[in-house]
């Protein structure tokens, strides 16, 4: 059987299978006549979270319309994933008990490519009925380059301007699609980024301002049209919270023996590793800013929270500052070190489970502000004992480790300027253990080069050239790396959030490092000091 609306509507092999149970014609046709919510992003997090929340409220009667969902960045898999698939997918839930459990998602009605589809979206955006854009673009598809903020908008209507440039810039067509609906008297809406970063709102805003400045600079916009982009349109923060890791060939060999066809995950051109189907855990958390000027979605009838700016950022820092991100971090870079291939195995790794128990829980949680909603404690216990020991969950320290030096910051720098801030005798940087201990594993990992000696490839990171020419020279065995080598980075506070030097937290790492790189075996070594047998 195949993913298609022809097997859901004909074939009754889906035994096994939760399928929707609205009208799935009539959903895409009212969703198209008076969209509700727009999606930029078409990876597995979209797919397995708000994709599937939509569905819910299909489901429960608590609306009519689906989700649309358009694609900037790796246009291919518009045409693999979804139009291959009549836009359905299936979600595979895993547990730590091995069972799945495996549902249709036919939520998402349409999907777009934004070199394409243009057209469509503007109409989609003029619509008064729009009251949301979510995006998942990733924590770096935020930043705008010099080049892009240059692009001429392409709603300017003096031919004399130009080309249509903003069709090569993701923020450029954004702005002209809210500028467009400006034009057409719709009401304002929400901008809304749903990526795993703290301040995301924030981080989505200044790029929609960098973009409104230097076109109000460029004098092809108006005041009014400036002022719509940046305060208009409102920017709600959120903390979403859901590890969907890549296709699992385990869960490939049970959906081909239930006997679905084309079900193989893929590589695309651009890197993107995806499938029809995306596996994923049980736990997921989502709290929204309530800032919402043309309303939302009824989501908080499925139990997303809508709560004050506050209370969400304190939710988005306590995970991204202590009880989640962090010991991603760690767990990545020793992961790859030591040679492990999956996260749950790492959770039997005694050294490991110490390390980042220690640095959650004695080190970075005494600075954590509860945000009274999600208990930190139960948030963190979770992680610990369900989340990453679930065996069938397919996350790796090789993604974890993905784009670690533009990550650092927020998950380590804060908690570091808490403590040396601190009046508390007791909260002193100088009594940092476990922290510092992954910071100069970070370093070690760097060298590209495991603990026995052998080299091993590196995660994707953009800081790499620039992180390789600062420690070139350093050896595995060698002599130790100096202070005047290391400072260019220890002192970089785009890096770790916080000049170590400044803080007093440099000599450690400094140390550490040393003690890491002494030769083949000294990784394990250095954590037995420090964590124990």
């Amino acid at each position: 059987m195949k993913l298609t609306l022809e097997s859901l509507r004909n074939n009754l092999s889906w035994k096994g299978y939760r399928l929707p149970s609205y009208d799935i014609e009539a959903a895409r046709q009212t969703t198209h006549d008076a969209p509700t919510w727009l999606h930029f992003g078409a990876g597995s997090l979209f797919r397995a979270f708000p994709a599937a929340l939509a569905q819910r409220l299909l489901t429960a009667g608590l609306s009519k319309t689906g989700v649309i969902c358009c694609e900037g960045y790796d246009e291919e898999l518009i045409d693999r994933v979804y139009r291959a698939n009549d836009n359905l997918s299936i979600i595979a839930t895993l547990y730590a008990d091995g069972h799945i459990q495996k549902e249709v998602i036919a939520s998402v009605t349409e999907s777009l490519k934004m070199s394409e589809d243009m057209d469509r979206l503007t109409e989609i955006f003029c619509a008064p009925s729009l009251q949301m854009v979510t995006m998942t673009i990733t924590e770096k598809g935020y930043t705008i380059r010099d080049n892009e903020r240059n692009f001429v908008p392409d709603f300017a209507w003096d031919a004399s301007v130009g080309p249509k440039a903003a069709a090569a810039s993701f923020f450029g067509r954004l702005a002209s699609l809210c500028l467009a609906r400006l034009h057409a008297g719709a009401p304002a809406f929400a901008l809304v980024s749903l990526d795993n970063c703290q301040n995301n709102g924030i981080r989505l805003r200044r790029a929609m301002t960098d973009m409104a400045d230097a076109w109000l600079e460029g004098e092809f916009i108006t005041d009014t049209e400036h002022d719509w982009l940046v305060n208009s349109i409102s920017y709600p923060l959120s903390m979403i919270d859901k590890i969907t890791p890549r296709p699992d060939a385990r869960v490939t060999e049970q959906l081909e023996a239930d006997g679905l066809e084309g079900i193989r995950p893929f590589m695309t051109e651009k890197g993107t590793y995806a499938a029809a189907f995306v596996n994923t855990e049980r736990p997921q958390y989502l709290l929204i800013e309530d800032n919402f000027p043309n309303g939302h979605p009824p989501l908080e009838q499925l139990g997303i929270i809508f709560t004050n700016r506050k209370i969400v950022d304190r939710s988005a820092r306590m995970k991204a500052c202590t009880c989640l991100n962090p010991m991603d971090t760690a767990l990545g870079v020793y992961g790859c070190m030591l040679g492990y291939k999956t996260i749950h195995d790492e959770m039997h790794d005694p050294q490991l489970v110490k390390l980042i128990t220690r640095m959650s829980v004695d080190e970075a949680m005494p600075m954590v502000e509860d945000p009274g909603v999600i208990n930190p404690v139960e948030f963190l216990h979770e992680v610990l004992r369900e989340r990453y020991p679930n065996p069938f969950l397919p996350d790796t320290p090789q993604r974890t480790a993905t784009d670690t030096s533009q990550k650092l910051s927020t998950r380590f720098g804060q908690t570091l300027y808490a403590y040396y801030n601190s009046p508390v005798p007791m909260h002193r940087v100088s009594n940092l253990t476990y922290i510092p201990l992954v910071l100069a594993g970070w370093l070690r990992y760097l060298l590209g080069v495991d603990d026995q000696g052998q080299p091993f490839d590196r995660s994707p990171d953009p800081m790499l050239p620039y992180l390789d020419n600062l420690l070139e020279g350093i050896e595995l065995g060698g002599e130790p790396a100096k202070e005047k080598q290391l400072y260019p980075l220890l002192s970089n506070k785009s890096i770790f959030g916080a000049n170590l030097y400044e803080v007093g937290l440099a000599d450690r790492v400094t140390d550490m490092f040393a003690e890491l790189t002494r030769g083949p075996g000294a990784i394990r070594t250095t954590l037995i000091k420090y964590c124990g047998e």
